[in-house]
């Protein structure tokens, strides 16, 4: 099949070794949305650790994220919305009601305390990626911290402030015509959809559950707007789907996708919130299936950018982002789980694998049938890639140099750039709490269902404004007792690639 002339050089089978890059910051496992709150990004460190003793970091490169800046946030968010992130604090979020009201911040998307921080962090790492790929420095990146996909322009929304799968995709679009996103999310990708509606150069295809379910948005007659139109796919599903129902629809789907659409990378958004047994979710998924997801997408052989995203009960978040960073290097991870500090967690089997329920599968063959053919119908309707007119090319987002001694990590910028220093961005003064450990009873869905689409992002405004620089690219870490890979690439072009 061919997948455009983007592809990397050969079509490696799936058991063929690929070129990855992850991001990890050590402090992200701190950030603490709240007593009570389902969002946990203390599973972040929990997959950190599996990684660590699979043995699975040895086979990278690790990286921390240089902190997006407010300018790297502004090419697709709002200032004043940034700049509302940057300033509100649990303690002066009182003096501000009318603002969180209006930037949707409060309920769903609490105020806590590093809230800016954490939001750079994960936007960093998902740009920082993006970059990697753009200079072949990786065949596959990934950023589990990632994947906040309901995040709009000018409001937090689902646990999401900012869109760090925008950010990610203006940045490819600097080097590929097309760009692929596909969210396996049991929520609908809303926030990343509707920032593209209107553009033939990304497609947005999003598999979730669609009727009385947050956000409400991703009908199968929702496929996208003037120059966009069918060039949105939305996959709606019910209760209860199964690996088998799944991939029934998954796999002739993309496949199809990537022979009309040609991309020259993909976005995959792996929220693990669709795993059978999850707090929010209602799709009975086993990890397998999840991950057969990647790796269907890996086996194409294209420039692959993967992240996390919703996943509630997070034993299973940590077991599921283990597996499928085992299956993106081609590496068979053991399902006996090996001794760790978050062992107890997995108990009473230890193993990496959870059997799926007995639940219900609420999706008729004949319903999913009938989808498959709509949405392969669209498809049809595509003539050829689109090509993009010829103009003068976006200036290339450089990474920072590699430091030389880990002390000088905050001489993050290279003395001859002419990129200047964000004065505005000072750091925030708040304390990071750390998690606390709550039962994780079965809750119905927390969030309210949204309304239809909201405004729709006219991409030209992105595109123009991915001229911006950035200026958030990684730096490796070397966590202690974690051994970071070096890659084998000359150290001088590692040094040259670009400021993110």
């Amino acid at each position: 099949m061919d997948t455009g002339g983007n592809s990397l050089p050969s079509a490696a089978p799936d058991g063929v070794k690929r070129k990855v890059c992850y991001f990890y910051d050590p402090e992200v496992g701190n950030y603490y949305y709240g007593q009570g709150h389902p969002m946990k990004p203390h599973r972040i460190r929990m997959t950190h650790a599996l990684l660590a003793h699979y043995g699975l970091l040895q086979h990278m490169q690790v990286l921390k994220p240089f902190p997006a800046r407010d300018r790297d946030l502004c090419r697709f968010h709002a200032d004043d919305y940034v700049s509302f992130l940057r300033s509100i604090t649990p303690e002066t979020q009182q003096d501000q009601l009318r603002q969180l009201k209006r930037f949707n911040v409060g309920e769903d998307c609490p105020v806590f305390d590093g809230l800016y921080s954490f939001c750079q962090t994960y936007a960093g790492g998902s740009v920082g990626g993006a970059v990697k790929l753009n200079h072949n420095l990786c065949d596959i990146a990934v950023n589990w911290a990632g994947g906040l996909h309901h995040a709009k322009k000018c409001e937090a929304s689902g646990f999401c402030y900012v869109n760090d799968i925008v950010l990610a995709i203006l940045e490819l679009l600097k080097v590929h015509e097309r760009v692929l996103y596909v969210d396996i999310d049991i929520h609908h990708g809303d926030g990343v959809e509707e920032a593209f509606y209107t553009t033939d150069r990304v497609m947005t295809v999003s598999f979730h559950k669609f009727g009385d379910y947050f956000p409400g948005t991703g009908d199968v007659r929702d496929i996208g707007y003037s120059k966009g139109k069918y060039y949105s796919l939305n996959v709606p599903l019910d209760d209860g789907i199964d690996d088998e129902s799944y991939h029934f629809l998954f796999k002739p789907l993309i496949g199809k996708v990537m022979e009309v659409f040609k991309p020259g990378a993909v976005v995959l958004q792996c929220g693990a919130d669709s795993l059978s047994g999850d707090r929010l979710g209602c799709f009975n998924l086993s990890i397998k299936g999840h991950a057969e997801c990647v790796k269907f997408m890996r086996s194409f052989n294209v420039p692959l950018l993967l992240l996390g995203g919703g996943g509630y009960t997070i034993r299973n978040v940590a077991r599921c982002w283990c597996y499928e960073t085992g299956v993106a290097l081609g590496i068979e991870v053991d399902d006996k789980m090996p001794q760790h500090e978050y062992y107890e967690y997995f108990g009473p089997d230890y193993t990496l694998h959870v059997a799926p329920s007995n639940m219900e599968n609420k999706n008729s063959h004949q319903v999913l049938e009938e989808i498959r053919c709509k949405l392969l119908d669209n498809l049809s309707k595509l003539q050829h890639a689109p090509s993009v007119q010829f103009q003068e090319r976006v200036p290339d987002t450089e990474l920072p140099e590699a430091e030389e001694e880990q002390n000088e990590a905050d001489e993050r910028w290279d003395p001859d750039s002419d990129m200047d220093v964000d004065e505005e961005r000072k750091p925030l003064p708040g304390r990071v709490k750390r998690e606390i450990v709550e039962a994780e009873p079965k809750e119905s869905e927390g969030q309210k269902a949204g309304s239809g689409h909201a405004r729709v992002f006219d991409t030209t405004i992105a595109e123009n404004a991915s001229g911006k620089a950035l200026d958030a690219g990684p730096k490796q870490i070397d966590e202690a007792g974690v051994r970071v890979e070096q890659e084998n690439v000359n150290k001088a072009s590692d040094q040259m690639f670009s400021k993110s």
